[in-house]
């Protein structure tokens, strides 16, 4: 199982910077995305980045503001969130799997981001 860390409560305009520990798989083939689902609403998608690390994608909600990278020994991928607005609050989990068919093996427990004054 994957370990999402990092969330918390933060003012609009804040950043954070979650963590997803893959430390317990290998990356060399799997693709890890980062979903997130709010209170009522339908898990979407936030951001993903690939088995070889070059490629990356984004929703266009986050465009510009998140970023997602992974650490040299592929043990943790990060997803750093920037101007975060009351709109981005919601469970924050990720996933290891195929991108392109949207299946994914392996899911976090995720982690609660609150933007909130």
């Amino acid at each position: 199982q994957l370990v999402e860390s990092g969330g918390g409560l933060v003012q609009p305009g804040g950043s954070l910077r979650l963590s997803c520990d893959v430390s317990g798989f290998t990356l060399d083939y799997y693709a890890i995305v980062w979903f997130r689902q709010a209170s009522g609403k339908e898990r979407e998608f936030v951001a993903s980045v690939s088995s070889s690390g070059r490629n990356t994608e984004y929703a266009n909600s986050v465009t510009g503001r998140f970023t997602i990278t992974r650490n040299f020994d592929k043990t943790t991928v990060y997803l750093q969130m920037t101007s975060l607005k009351v709109e981005d609050t919601a469970t924050y989990s990720c996933a290891l799997g195929a991108r392109l068919t949207n299946s994914y093996l392996y899911w976090g427990q995720g982690t609660q981001v609150t933007v909130s004054s």
